[in-house]
Parts: C-alpha cells; sequence; structure tokens
C-alpha cells in the first residue's frame, strides 16, 4: 500500500450512519444530539492528519429518491426511515466541513458512491492515486493500482490484494459478487441462499456473472434450483449494485480545490455543539488541521512494586487536598471481587499503579496485597482524606471485604455527570471523557479481549494493565476538575448531589452488601409449577390456533393471528408488518381467546426465565442472599434502578408476582417489615399546583380517587361506584403522566369524546391543576428543563422540537418529571435519615431493598412495636408538603405478606 500523496474522497454518509449507532448518547447540555456529528469530524480530522499535503472532498448522499429507484421501485424500500436525532444534525456536519474548508458534493439524482466512483474514475485516467475513505463494502469494486479503500473507523486499508484476500474475488468481480448475493438492506434481489462461499465458489469457477448464468443448468442442488429461478432478475441485480463512474458534474477533479479555513465560523459552531478541545485547539492556534481529535491521552504513569515507591505515594496522598482512588478486580461482583490493584491520581497527568494480585504466568514479584491494604487503612478510612473516584460505590463495597470502611469519599465523578445533566450522555468513564475532555480512553476490551476468552484483569500483563489502571485515576481527576466548576455555579443541582446523591453512595453500599434473603428451594418449586402452565398454554394456543406453531416467534405469531385468523392489525412494526407487542395483544385479548393465551404464556415464561429460574442461582453461598446493585446515575428522574437481579420489576399485580415475592423471607426471629409512601406522586401534584380542592381533599385524609369522583360525576362520595372510582384514579394517574384523551379512552375502553369529558371536568374542578400543567409546558419550553422540589433538574432535549409526537412526548415528560423526581428525593432522604437513626442507635432493623416508593426491612420480632412506628414517621419526616406525608407499614414473614 504506497499510494502517493493521493486524494482523498470521504464516504460522508456512510460514517454519517456509523458514527451515529456506534458513539450512543453523545449531546449539548441542552440536549442536542451531537453524536454522529463528533464521529465523522473526527474521523475528517484524522485524515488531515495522516494525509496533510493531501485534497479531501467529502461526498454525502442527497435527498430524495436516485437512478436505481426508476430502475427498481423496491430499492431500499425495506429501509427504516432516518432517526430524528441523526437528521438534525445533518446540517451541522455539512456547516462544519464547508467551514474547515474542504470541498463539499451532494448530487441530485445520484448516491454518494456514484460521485466518488466518478471523481475515482477521472483520477485514475491522469494516474492520480486515490484513497476512499468509507466504511461500505460495496466500494471494493473500484480499487485498482491508482485506488485504494480506507476504514478510518477501524484503520483498516485495501488494496487489490487486500480485496482478493478479504472477499475471494478480485476488485473487477465484486460486482458479479454483489449481484448473485443480493443485499437485503438495499433490498436488491440475487439468488437465494447464495452467500458469499457460494458466489466465490461459481465465480472462481466460471469468472464472471455471465459465464455463472451461462452455466446455470450444471448447478447443481437447491441453490442451483435458485440460481436458475434467479435467472431473469440477475441484470437488474447486476445494474443495481453497479457504481456509476459518469455522473455529470459541475466541476472536474482537478477543478474541486479546498477552500481558506473560516475559523470563526468554525469556533462558533465549537462552541454551539460543545466540542471544548477542538474549539482551544482553534482558539490557541487559529489552524484547524493541528491535531487528531478526540485526543489519546497522555500522562507520567507509573507502576508501583517497591516499599520505596510505595512509601513515596503513600506520602504525597496523605498530603494531597483530594486525590483519585480506583480499583481493578476479578470480577464486576462487588461480593466476589478479588482485589488485583489500585491506582491513585494526585493531579493531572500524573498517576500510579499498584498492582497486588496479578498472577498470569511470569508476572514480576509485586507488593504483599495485605501488607499494602494493612498500610493503607488508615488513609482510606480517614474521613479528612478527601477522595475522588468514578461509580465509588462498588470500590467501597470491595473494600468492605477486605475490612476497610471507605470514608472521605468526596465527589464521584458518575454523580457529577449525572445530577448536572442526568440526559447528555451516559455516565460511564469513557463517555464522559469523550463528551467533556474530547480524550479517547484505553477501553478494558482493548487490554483483555472479548467474549468467551476475554481475560480477567489478573491475568493482563503488567505493563497494559498498568496504562488502562492508571490512565482510569488520571481520568476521573481530570473530569472532576471539568464537572465540578460547572455543578457549582448550579445551585439546585449541586444540592442534590451534596446533600442526595454523595451521602447515599455509602449507605445504598451497606444495603447492598446486607442483601435479602431468599427461599431458593420455594423458588424451584414454583418454576416447576411455571413450567406445567406453561406447556398447558401452550397445548391450548396450538389448538386454538389448529396447528403447533413456535409461540416465541413474532413472525409465526403474526402467520397465526393476522393471516390464518384474520385478526384485526392494529399496529404496524417500522418495517410495516402486524405488531404483536403486548400492548397490541392486549387490546386483542379482550375480544379473542388466542392473544389472552399468549399474554399469559408470556408473562409466565418471563416469570420463570428472570426470577424462579435465575434468582436461587444468585444466592450468595457465604451470605444465603441475593445481592443487587442499585444505580444512581440511570433513571433520568432520579429514581434507583437495580440490575443482577432487578427487583424493581417483579409484579405485585398477579397472584404469580406474588408468589415470588414470598420467597423474600424473613430470618428466624426477625419479621420482614414494608413501608410504602401512599400516593405521594399525587400528593407532590397537589404541593406542586397548589390546587384548593386537592389540597382539601388530602388535608381531611379523604380517599382521594373516590372524592375525584364525586367532582366529576357530580355525586355525593358515598354514591361513587367502583367503576366510578376506578376511572377517577386513571385519571387521577394519567394526568399527571400528561395522558391524553386519547390514551385515557384507551385505558378505559370508552369513547375518546367521553374521556375528554372527564378530563374537562376534572381541570374545571381542579383548575390549580390545569394552570401548573400549562405553567410547566411555559417554563420547559423557555428553560429547557424542569426541576425538583429539591432542585434536581431534568434537561428535555425536545421540548421545542418541530416533531409534534417529540414535543407532546417531551410535554408529558416535563409535567410527569418534577413529580416522580421529587418522590426519588423524598425516599433518598429517607434512607439518610433512617441510616442515620440506626447507626445511632442500637435497635436490630437493617433496610434490605428500595423499590419505588418503599422500603423494605428487617426487623427483629421483639422490637417490632418499637420500631415500625419509628420507620413510618422517618420517612413521613423526609419532607414538608403542604398535604400530609403518609406511610403505610405491614408485617409478615415475608415481602408479600408484608406488603
Amino acid at each position: 500500500m504506497s499510494l502517493t500523496n493521493p486524494v482523498i474522497l470521504v464516504d460522508g454518509s456512510s460514517y454519517l450512519f456509523r458514527a451515529f449507532h456506534a458513539i450512543r448518547d453523545l449531546s449539548t447540555s441542552k440536549g442536542f444530539p451531537t453524536n454522529a456529528i463528533r464521529g465523522v469530524v473526527s474521523m475528517i480530522r484524522s485524515l488531515i492528519k495522516n494525509y496533510p499535503e493531501s485534497k479531501v472532498i467529502v461526498i454525502f448522499d442527497a435527498k430524495g429518491k436516485t437512478f436505481r429507484n426508476d430502475l427498481y421501485a423496491e430499492y431500499k424500500a425495506n429501509r427504516p426511515p432516518m432517526p430524528d436525532d441523526l437528521r438534525v444534525q445533518i446540517e451541522p456536519v455539512h456547516n462544519i466541513i464547508r467551514a474547515m474548508g474542504l470541498p463539499l458534493l451532494v448530487i441530485d439524482g445520484v448516491e454518494a458512491d456514484d460521485v466518488i466512483g466518478t471523481l475515482a474514475h477521472q483520477a485514475t485516467e491522469i494516474g492520480q492515486d486515490t484513497l476512499i475513505s468509507t466504511g461500505d463494502k460495496d466500494m471494493a469494486q473500484l480499487v485498482n493500482q491508482h485506488v485504494e479503500l480506507i476504514n478510518t473507523m477501524t484503520n483498516v486499508q485495501m488494496d487489490v490484494a487486500t480485496v482478493n484476500e478479504k472477499f475471494g474475488v478480485a476488485p473487477e468481480q465484486i460486482i458479479d459478487y454483489l449481484a448473485l448475493m443480493g443485499d437485503k438492506v438495499d433490498n436488491i434481489p440475487g439468488v437465494e441462499k447464495c452467500g458469499p462461499k457460494t458466489a466465490v465458489k461459481w465465480l472462481t469457477e466460471y469468472g464472471s456473472l455471465k459465464g455463472v448464468m451461462e452455466n446455470a443448468d450444471k448447478v447443481k442442488g437447491k441453490v442451483g434450483e435458485n440460481l436458475r429461478n434467479a435467472l431473469e432478475q440477475l441484470p437488474l441485480s447486476y445494474e443495481l449494485a453497479t457504481i456509476k463512474t459518469d455522473v455529470e458534474l459541475e466541476q472536474s477533479l482537478q477543478d474541486i480545490q479546498h477552500s481558506e479555513i473560516d475559523i470563526e465560523t468554525l469556533q462558533d459552531l465549537y462552541k454551539e455543539y460543545e466540542f471544548k478541545t477542538w474549539l482551544k485547539e482553534l482558539s490557541a492556534t487559529g489552524d484547524e488541521e493541528a491535531d487528531d481529535a478526540p485526543a489519546k491521552l497522555s500522562g507520567e504513569y507509573e507502576t508501583i512494586l517497591t516499599e520505596a515507591d510505595f512509601t513515596r505515594w503513600l506520602d504525597a496522598l496523605s498530603n494531597s487536598e483530594l486525590f483519585a482512588f480506583d480499583t481493578e478486580t476479578t470480577s464486576l461482583d462487588y461480593m466476589v471481587a478479588e482485589l488485583v490493584g489500585m491506582s491513585f491520581a494526585v493531579e493531572a497527568g500524573k498517576a500510579a499503579y499498584l498492582p497486588v494480585g496479578h498472577d498470569y504466568p511470569g508476572a514480576p514479584d509485586q507488593l504483599d496485597r495485605d501488607w499494602v491494604l494493612e498500610q493503607l487503612k488508615p488513609l482510606l478510612e480517614s474521613e479528612s482524606a478527601k477522595k475522588v473516584g468514578q461509580n465509588l460505590k462498588y470500590d467501597a463495597s470491595v473494600l468492605a471485604r477486605y475490612g476497610i470502611q471507605m470514608k472521605g469519599i468526596a465527589y464521584d465523578t458518575m454523580l457529577e455527570s449525572y445530577t448536572h445533566n442526568s440526559v447528555a450522555s451516559r455516565h460511564d468513564m469513557d463517555s464522559l471523557a469523550s463528551k467533556y475532555l474530547d480524550m479517547t480512553t484505553i477501553h478494558f476490551e482493548d487490554i483483555a479481549g472479548k467474549g468467551a476468552k476475554q481475560l480477567t484483569f489478573n491475568q493482563i500483563e503488567l505493563e497494559k494493565a498498568s496504562d488502562y489502571a492508571a490512565e482510569d485515576a488520571d481520568i476521573t481527576l481530570r473530569l472532576h476538575q471539568e464537572l465540578w466548576p460547572m455543578l457549582e455555579q448550579e445551585s439546585g443541582p449541586r444540592g442534590v448531589f451534596e446533600h442526595i446523591e454523595m451521602p447515599l453512595l455509602s449507605v445504598l453500599s451497606k444495603i447492598e452488601r446486607q442483601g435479602v434473603l431468599v427461599d431458593g428451594q420455594q423458588l424451584r418449586e414454583k418454576s416447576q409449577q411455571f413450567a406445567v402452565r406453561i406447556k398447558e398454554l401452550e397445548e391450548q394456543a396450538h389448538e386454538i390456533a389448529g396447528e403447533p406453531f413456535n409461540l416465541g416467534s413474532p413472525k409465526q405469531l403474526q402467520q397465526i393471528l393476522f393471516e390464518k385468523l384474520g385478526l384485526p392489525v392494529i399496529k404496524k412494526t417500522p418495517k410495516k408488518q402486524p405488531s404483536t407487542a403486548e400492548e397490541v395483544l392486549q387490546e386483542l385479548a379482550l375480544d379473542y381467546p388466542l392473544p389472552k393465551v399468549i399474554l399469559e404464556y408470556r408473562g409466565l415464561s418471563k416469570l420463570k426465565s428472570t426470577y424462579t429460574d435465575k434468582l436461587p442461582e444468585m444466592i450468595n453461598q457465604k451470605t444465603g442472599r441475593v445481592h443487587t446493585s442499585y444505580h444512581q446515575a440511570v433513571a433520568a428522574t432520579g429514581r434507583l434502578s437495580s440490575t443482577d437481579p432487578n427487583l424493581q420489576n417483579i409484579p405485585i399485580k398477579s397472584e404469580e408476582g406474588r408468589s415470588i415475592r414470598q420467597a423474600f423471607i424473613a430470618p428466624e426471629g426477625y419479621k420482614v417489615v414494608a413501608a410504602d409512601y401512599s400516593q405521594i406522586e399525587l400528593r407532590i401534584m397537589a404541593h406542586l399546583s397548589q390546587d384548593k380542592g386537592l389540597l382539601e381533599a388530602f388535608s381531611e385524609g379523604k380517599d382521594i380517587h373516590k372524592a375525584t369522583a364525586a367532582e366529576v360525576f357530580g355525586v355525593s362520595e358515598s354514591e361513587v361506584t367502583s367503576e366510578q372510582r376506578r376511572h377517577a384514579k386513571a385519571v387521577n394517574f394519567g394526568l399527571i403522566y400528561g395522558m391524553s384523551a386519547f390514551g385515557l379512552a384507551k385505558q378505559l375502553h370508552i369513547g375518546r369524546d367521553e374521556a375528554q369529558h372527564y378530563i374537562d371536568t376534572y381541570f374545571a374542578r381542579y383548575p390549580g391543576v390545569e394552570q401548573y400543567m400549562d405553567t410547566t409546558r411555559v417554563t420547559a419550553a423557555e428553560q429547557g428543563y424542569v426541576e425538583t422540589l429539591y432542585g434536581r433538574r431534568l434537561y428535555l432535549p425536545e421540548i421545542n422540537s418541530s416533531n409534534g409526537m417529540r414535543k407532546k412526548a417531551a410535554e408529558r415528560t416535563a409535567i410527569n418529571a418534577p413529580m416522580q423526581g421529587s418522590a426519588a428525593d423524598i425516599i433518598k432522604l429517607a434512607m439518610l435519615s433512617i441510616n442515620q437513626w440506626l447507626e445511632e442507635s442500637e435497635l436490630d432493623c437493617r433496610v434490605v431493598m428500595q423499590v419505588h416508593d418503599e422500603l423494605v426491612f428487617e426487623v427483629a420480632e421483639s422490637q417490632l412495636d418499637e420500631i415500625v412506628p419509628q420507620i413510618c414517621q422517618k420517612m413521613m419526616e423526609a419532607a414538608e408538603l403542604s398535604v400530609p406525608l403518609i406511610v403505610e407499614a405491614g408485617v409478615g414473614d415475608n415481602w408479600d405478606e408484608a406488603h
């Protein structure tokens, strides 16, 4: 591969889609998506850096149909519409490229491939070397002695030999190869069941598509029959797969030239889309071509292998106002993870890795782990020695296994990012480094490999492990230095960080390690019962359908429900197929037996696979308990989520779901106590809206749904029927989720006019609620976010969207988020208060779970009368609202009994 000063043709459309899907959840602080912009511009900058003397031309697809659609109406017909989050990034990408001074071509009626093919052909004719930057395999047909391909995302380059090696055919056979195989993505018809191996075999034997077609009678078996059936359409497939090399262009390759960089415009664009490092480079040098981005991190890292080096670092940490800390372990499960090493950083660019457990063959001698932990214990347990980390809850839990109770946890970059803007990006270190530092980190897979052969950290060579681990500490410190000044300026989010999220970190670690007692045998028996019922349902479904079919296959279910049984199609998938989603089946189940059976089958299958089969396997052998992981930085509204296992989604309305809760038991001498906030979001709605009717109903202790029904239906509370109360309950809860009349009608199975009447009457009786909603929509649109009672912000990227559906969805979120987020804040404050109370008392009580608006405890039977009222009191005192906060507590031998 020895191209001389090549002209570079960039397939912008290829990279636009690939960057959009490769880099997820990247957006500005206002929520504008930037993942595709970032990926495409990074790639172009990389090319400019690597080929400083080359002419770079960027080509994008034009809107609308091309000549291929005229040839074949079904061309690309199966492709889903472009996501709106990608569509809005196209113009910014174009603007940045133009401001960089690069030629940008968008030609109507053809694809970017055809423009690239034409320019490459012109270059070859004059002996000019060309490098095509693309991720599209179809471009291999353009490769010759002057044309090569480079995939900038994977850094793979292809010349004639490499094409032969990769595809098994020469570049001049690529069109034949593509025509034979067809393309499902572009909807190009080929030979059915003809894959790469078959296409290569035929082309090796017969030389070309024409040769294959002429010898179709010689090909035996089913694939030969498929070939003969495809003969008529193969010329069309060949034409569709052929990249044009004769597109009429206003300028020839030689005429297309770079223009001057528009630094001012580029600065404005980088500022608007928050590419801070690029902006700094531009401001400092005025030279857009200075550096690749995102930047690779460089720092002064060392590996601590001697007592002298350890002592030097221990002194540095002890004398530091703040240091970054991270652990490396053998597992993500904090209950079994063995400590392999620790990393530290005292200033940006200066970090160290202290290995204590690398045991691969030939690993160098390392300091003794027990000795190291003994020396570090005073520092790690010191409240005055301030630490910063990324997800320090995990590190604290790991250290607890070694008898170290970590204190002095001052900052956590994951929580800083989350409280600053919960929806701007994901909150893992790699995403944060990319967004806030414009830096690319070493990924774990880079040093450990992937899949079944992935190494655990103790098996990784020290040289690789040390750079990775030290970089983690360095990045963490740099992130804190970037994030904290931003958070410091925001009084609400800062308060949430300092008074809720950071203190909660240690409390959650304690609850996780405590775990919850689960009866594995009871669950295994339940699994067997479910299996019998699942089999019965399967047989019942086959009987109704009149034939056996796979109940877990959406395709087969589509065929049975909509083709064979002729059930009405309520909704279609993005690929225009009849939907078999749960909401569709629920609607169909009202009138037809098979969807009802399918729903029960799905529900039981999920309970069995998710809980009754898995939970017994997740019981820790040492503790006999299940230990979940609570996540503070996942749900945008501030709610906690849990995984491994997910305790938030165990159903409570069904008998089967409740039977799973029965396996969550109390140890001997204890009872399970479940304390739950009653209608907390509705109470927060009353507080926020200050509606007189709601405030009065709650203050007087009325049944809020019955009171609402009386208002809406114009009857006395004593006359309210159960049906009217159910409807009123749907209105109450529906409105706090921003439900429309259409949604309410669907839920209650009533007409839309009737549903609208309910809503209109509700607002007439509770005008403060309507005013609150209207005000919230306006405020959210003006400032781009809403806040909880405690200042937690939820940014709403789509609140001013031109897409009506997206805007409505953002408005619904704007109405609900302050209530859901405030409820999340209140239960977190209750957890902090209860933790402090229990630490200061000698009561025999511990929190074992947090699920939505509920806390679950194990309480000594002898102290129930003393403890339960105090739990309720502490929870009710967690917030002061304009209406009473009510907590209902139940006691039992298991979770279901206590609920």
